[in-house]
């Protein structure tokens, strides 16, 4: 099996970037993450793309070749399209041409513009990413559905607004030093429960925002990496997708994601560790809840255990299991299209030492990447070592 290295990682701020296109926001990760590698964008030999509203937010389907072109890839381009999780399985999809022998050179990442778009036409474009005959025609948002999945989880397990507010907590104070993130300030307990109130349980602190930015990475196979004496001590070493019904009403339960689930059982098989060996974690808390099924469906903890682990300290910067070093979802941002990439870049930072918050996992080698669509229908996980 053909390891992929990752040899350089780029990304934007995230956050409102008005005057910028898709194109433009890509071509900026993009340039990074090959000048981070050290490899010319001549020797990309395939571009896998996550973009998931461009339709929506600047009439721009057909979004694989203008990624090539903005980052100036002379190289057969695709768009991957996965909701959320469209850059995540853009990263799968190199990956997958990188082992199976296709490409030695893969450039991957997402792209996203959001706040071009008013409030409720962002939030029509998000609802296409749910059942549009039995979830988004009768008006269900997705802050309102994952309130569903947060008030069915009380009731099965127990738990308490305050639980959630933690994990906003946590996050925030994790972005304050990141200059991509989209807010810096921290944030406390009192704030998050005194917010204006979204969909009950979820007041505003506990929804991720709407946001600009792309994110890419440059995966190179091992034989390239020695060939072109390229320090990329990072690999994935583990990979996995899962997916799920499409409407939260056909489902079994709401309080599990089974598609979460399978992902990780994947990865970690794919990778020949365990949730044990896990030192770090960049998980998809689009909403407060988000991050505790994240946490439990990667087997961190039984159901029904991780709605404590932010408020028991479990789970910051200092705890056992630091999740979310970027400020995550909730407080780095979400350009839909661009965050799983992202999580990849952030990681992949956090394990070579050279993430503004290193210092807290400083002996890090095994991380792994979260990346849901839609109320996790879908899902993609990733395992991530330093391999030296």
């Amino acid at each position: 099996m053909t390891r992929a290295r990752i040899a350089g990682v780029g990304m934007t701020p995230f956050g409102g970037h008005e005057d910028r296109t898709v194109r433009d926001l890509f071509a900026a990760a993009a340039r990074e993450a090959l000048a981070d590698a050290g490899v010319p964008g001549g020797a990309v030999e395939e571009v896998t793309f996550g973009n998931f509203m461009g339709e929506f937010s600047e009439g721009q389907g057909h979004t694989g070749p203008l990624a090539a072109e903005a980052a100036g890839v002379p190289a057969p381009s695709t768009r991957v399209e996965s909701a959320c999780a469209s850059s995540g399985v853009a990263v799968r999809q190199g990956l997958t041409l990188l082992r199976a022998g296709e490409a030695d050179v893969v450039l991957v990442g997402g792209a996203e513009r959001m706040t071009n778009l008013s409030t409720t036409d962002a939030t029509e474009a998000l609802a296409a990413a749910a059942d549009a005959v039995w979830e988004a025609r009768p008006g269900v948002t997705f802050p309102g559905a994952y309130s569903l999945m947060a008030n069915a989880y009380f009731e099965a397990y127990g738990g308490t607004r305050e639980d959630l507010a933690h994990v906003a907590v946590k996050n925030h104070a994790n972005a304050v030093g990141n200059d991509l993130a989209q807010f810096r300030t921290p944030i406390d307990v009192d704030d998050v429960l005194g917010a204006p109130t979204v969909s009950s349980p979820f007041g505003l602190y506990d929804c991720s925002p709407i946001s600009d930015g792309a994110s890419a990475a440059v995966l190179v196979s091992e034989s390239y990496a020695a060939d072109h004496g390229l320090d990329a001590p990072v690999a994935i070493t583990g990979t996995g997708q899962g997916t799920d019904s499409l409407a939260l009403g056909a489902r079994e339960s709401l309080t599990r994601t089974p598609a979460a689930e399978a992902a990780a059982d994947a990865a970690y098989a794919d990778a020949d560790v365990y949730p044990a060996d896990v030192d770090v974690a960049e998980v998809h808390d689009c909403f407060t809840i988000a991050e505790v099924l994240a946490l439990e469906a990667l087997g961190f903890y039984e159901p029904g255990e991780a709605v404590s682990a932010a408020r028991e300290g479990e789970t910051t910067r200092d705890g056992d299991l630091p999740v979310n070093l970027s400020g995550g979802l909730k407080a780095k941002g979400h350009p839909v299209g661009a965050t799983g990439c992202a999580q990849i870049s952030e990681l992949t930072k956090l394990l070579r030492g050279d993430h503004v918050n290193g210092d807290a996992v400083p002996n890090a080698e095994v991380g792994v990447t979260h990346n849901a669509g839609g109320t996790v229908a879908s899902a993609v996980v990733h395992v991530l070592e330093v391999v030296g």
